[in-house]
């Protein structure tokens, strides 16, 4: 072996030894200090104090932390100068801090935050299927909170904030390490950053959820999670009840913490089982006849506990607000249960505040500029338009892990507005925030999609479409076209500009401030317009307004049509959600379709003349971050033989 070579190996180990050393002082395993004895039960006490030795122990020569903020879920105290706090016991709460700014809490072995004292006297009272919470018998005399110096994150620091892993077997565990996990261990995370995972981290089974955050605390990133729908106990008889399980098994399901200058507000909008109230509000799902199912919605304690926590938070801090649930959504627009009722008092909580959302449950990306509006947020939500930013991260399952494999063998599972499963990378400086979606193992400077809308793509789709409308009984078990049918679309006639040819942007994280440039090879310059303005109108839907680009990939999967001999039942065709089973049979489309889009722009092409021609596609973003593309168009007078010519060899 050559010295150079061998010179250049071990550096190569050395930097993989720095990195994971580095990676390893991040973690600081710890928990609270319970000290148990007797109380008269009506209040708790403690310190919040700087663990110098980080053995998780108020020794005599450590000091107590003054001005950090305590709460029961729903009561506020500040410690004093020497690090004491006493607050009020409620019979069923979870006794938090908020991590101060320059400040960090412990984590345990699955980098959680170790923020928290659960308490349920009596623990949930009936048997659950994930076990509930256990009896936590009296209120302890004490909880004193560890806490070290942040280290050198200061102002500015980056978090990955991904929503909806939602994995409902392992096998989709396997394809979220291979995906969306993988690209954040690639990515540059530094000591000081973090993980935000937006709700449904699971798919009902929260026995999956161990496994979830062992892989996840690989990235050696404190995990702050939010509850989803797909998260409760389904067994829950009341909504106190419903996020027991995951309280025992992760930990509180509203809190909020600091770091820099950003105060990160994670909210339980989960309202499960709902009834009489959300029926008040036109929730129809909600009904007594009707299986028990949640609404988007905020209890009382929790808007009680936010108005304080908004209270106690200086003005200059950006307030990042976490929920599942969106606060609104273009593609649920319409619906109640899949928003956040009575958000407007939520807007009144946070008036002439710096705000921003984030949000899952869709699975769509999302970014919702200030003084946006669609039709149905009005009536279900109560606000005409956005006062700040709302933001809905994609899902890091895309579709539901449907679609084929991609090369890394993870499902490609393309979102309903046709983003890639991925997750939002967020830089924050002081209150500044920059954002971007990462898809998965799409390469990390692609963020758009770009294709031509020609008529052969409109016939093979409404054709696709018409069959899909029509009840499986009364149908042909195969489709009327498969993705082998669809004309080539970037090679072109005079017939199709005559038929109206649309070059179409799907701007992964496009909003209203998104510029989106077009350079034909003649030089001339053409600006693509949104296909959806966000001034009140309904949503467009259909081939028209489809994406391209997604839509082919998702209309025809040929997943549904693998079999083996050999293999279990369960892998003939494939098994999705709850056991349901997709195939076998033949190519079909998948479940969502990328036909309706608020981040699609689109422009009529001027008919190229015969030749081939490059067209240069650029979007530049809200904060200057720019994707190009470059597509090869051909034009031909009319279009040659699409397959192999036998006739010449006859």
């Amino acid at each position: 072996m050559k010295s150079s070579e061998l010179i250049r190996i071990t550096l190569l180990f050395l930097g993989c030894f720095l990195m994971l050393q580095a990676a390893r002082s991040q973690k600081w395993i710890a928990s609270p200090q319970i000290i148990t004895g007797e109380t008269s039960g009506e209040t708790i006490t403690g310190y919040v104090f700087q663990d110098s030795n980080k053995n998780g122990i108020m020794d005599t020569s450590e000091k107590g932390i003054a001005d950090v903020l305590v709460t029961n879920g729903l009561d506020w105290v500040r410690t004093n100068e020497k690090g004491y706090y006493e607050i009020k016991v409620r019979k069923d709460m979870d006794l938090t801090i908020v991590q101060p700014s320059g400040w960090r809490v412990p984590t345990s072995e699955r980098m959680v935050p170790q923020f928290f004292y659960i308490h349920k006297e009596g623990g949930t009272g009936y048997p659950m299927r994930f076990g509930g919470l256990p009896d936590t018998g009296p209120a302890p005399e004490q909880v004193n909170f560890p806490l070290s110096r942040e280290g050198a994150a200061g102002q500015q620091f980056s978090c990955a904030i991904l929503a909806d892993p939602q994995t409902y077997n392992n096998d989709q565990l396997g394809w979220l390490r291979d995906g969306v996990f993988a690209e954040i261990m690639e990515a540059d995370y530094q000591t000081g950053d973090c993980m935000i995972q937006l709700g449904d981290v699971v798919g009902d089974d929260l026995d999956l959820l161990d496994r979830l955050l062992e892989l996840a605390a690989v990235t050696s990133l404190p995990q702050w999670l939010v509850i989803g729908n797909h998260d409760v106990d389904f067994d829950a008889k009341t909504n106190n009840d419903k996020a027991d399980s995951w309280r025992r098994i992760y930990g509180p399901n509203y809190y909020a913490f600091e770091k820099g200058n950003v105060l990160f507000v994670v909210l339980d909008n989960i309202y499960y089982p709902c009834g009489e109230e959300d029926l008040a509000h036109g929730r129809m799902n909600c009904a007594e006849d009707r299986p028990p199912t949640y609404n988007g919605r905020l209890t009382e304690t929790q808007f009680t506990w936010l108005e304080g926590l908004i209270a106690n938070t200086p003005k200059e801090r950006l307030i990042v607000l976490n929920t599942h649930i969106p606060l609104v959504s273009f593609s649920v627009a319409a619906s109640g249960q899949h928003q956040t009722d009575e958000l407007t008092r939520i807007y009144e909580i946070l008036e002439n505040r710096e705000a921003v959302s984030f949000s899952g449950h869709t699975h769509t990306a999302e970014n919702h500029a200030p003084g946006q509006s669609f039709e149905g947020w009005t009536e279900n939500t109560g606000i005409e338009k956005t006062l700040f930013r709302h933001i809905i991260a994609g899902a890091a399952s895309g579709s539901w892990y449907q679609g084929d494999f991609n090369v890394f063998g993870v499902p490609m599972s393309l979102q309903s507005m046709g983003a890639p499963n991925g997750y939002f990378h967020v830089d924050f400086d002081g209150p500044v925030y920059r954002e971007r979606y990462i898809g998965a193992r799409v390469g990390k400077n692609r963020g758009q999609w770009v294709s031509l809308n020609t008529p052969g793509f409109r016939e093979w789709y409404d054709t696709i479409a018409g069959w899909s409308s029509r009840q499986i009984s009364e149908r042909d078990p195969i489709p009327p076209f498969s993705v082998n049918d669809l004309p080539d679309t970037k090679l072109l006639t005079p017939e199709d500009f005559s038929g109206g040819v649309w070059l179409t942007a799907n701007v992964w994280a496009g909003s209203s401030e998104t510029v989106v440039n077009a350079t034909l090879s003649n030089g001339k310059v053409l600006t693509l317009e949104r296909t959806q303005q966000g001034a009140g109108e309904s949503r467009n839907s259909g081939s028209e307004w489809a994406d391209p680009f997604a839509t082919v990939r998702q209309l025809s999967v040929a997943r549904y049509a693998f079999q083996s001999t050999l293999g279990e039942e369960k892998a003939q065709g494939h098994e999705l959600f709850t056991g349901r089973k997709f195939g076998p049979a033949p190519p079909q489309p998948q479940g969502s379709i990328a036909n309706s889009n608020m981040h699609l722009w689109r422009i009529k092409l001027p008919e190229l003349p015969l030749g081939v021609h490059t067209i240069k596609v650029e979007s530049t973003d809200r904060n200057g971050l720019k994707f190009t593309d470059l597509i090869t168009v051909e034009v031909r007078a009319e279009r040659p033989p699409r397959y192999w010519r036998q006739e010449m060899w006859d």
